[in-house]
């Protein structure tokens, strides 16, 4: 049986703002106010972890103990099946120093080169931890293809490039509500709530 969410206050451990921003939005209407690690001005540990939820919970474990509230930490990536699922767990790095999303998309661009393979899949592991330490994992995939030039405004990291299965418009196409009921993310959430907010 998961551990139960009871408190009123949560903290998202990124420092990511568009992670930040779709995280808060599954939690909208549920009476709990969410700061952000960012907000707190808690470092981003280094993520030493071989495993999205590896570092999910690392980075969960560092925020919980650094406010002394219970946190909740997202690690996700694409993973693109003929780059034997690079970037993963690394999927943020190809960004660079400076986050730049447009760079790592071309990079996945080149990488693939003439290949017709554009299966890829988004992977979501979120952890949820309590300040003793404590921590609940919970994963959700959503299978897709890749497409370039990349297209929408939407979203935000790699969504622009991927088109999820039986739909024909990348994630930065949709509206957030949509993308939000079909997302990686949203899987690992429905889990997560199921789990550790009571949900049935």
């Amino acid at each position: 049986m998961a551990r139960q969410f009871s408190g009123s206050k949560l903290v998202i451990a990124s420092h990511n703002a568009g992670k930040v921003k779709e995280i808060a939005e599954l939690l909208e209407g549920r009476g709990i106010a969410v700061v952000s690690a960012g907000d707190l001005g808690l470092p981003e540990p280094e993520e030493t972890g071989e495993t999205f939820a590896e570092n999910a919970a690392l980075k969960a474990r560092a925020a919980a103990e650094g406010a002394g509230l219970p946190a909740l930490a997202d690690d996700s990536g694409l993973c693109v099946t003929s780059l034997e699922n690079a970037p993963g767990i690394h999927s943020a790095r190809w960004a660079g120093p400076n986050r730049d999303f447009s760079y790592a998309m071309e990079r996945i661009r080149i990488a693939l080169g003439d290949s017709a393979d554009r299966e890829a899949h988004f992977v979501c592991a979120l952890a949820l931890a309590w300040p003793d330490g404590h921590c609940e994992i919970l994963e959700g995939r959503v299978d897709g293809q890749l497409t370039f030039p990349p297209r929408g405004e939407k979203g935000f990291g790699y969504d622009p490039i991927f088109v999820p299965v039986g739909d024909s418009r990348t994630f930065a196409e949709m509206e957030p509500a949509e993308k939000h009921a079909m997302s990686h993310r949203a899987r690992a959430f429905r889990k997560l709530l199921d789990a550790c907010f009571g949900e049935k």
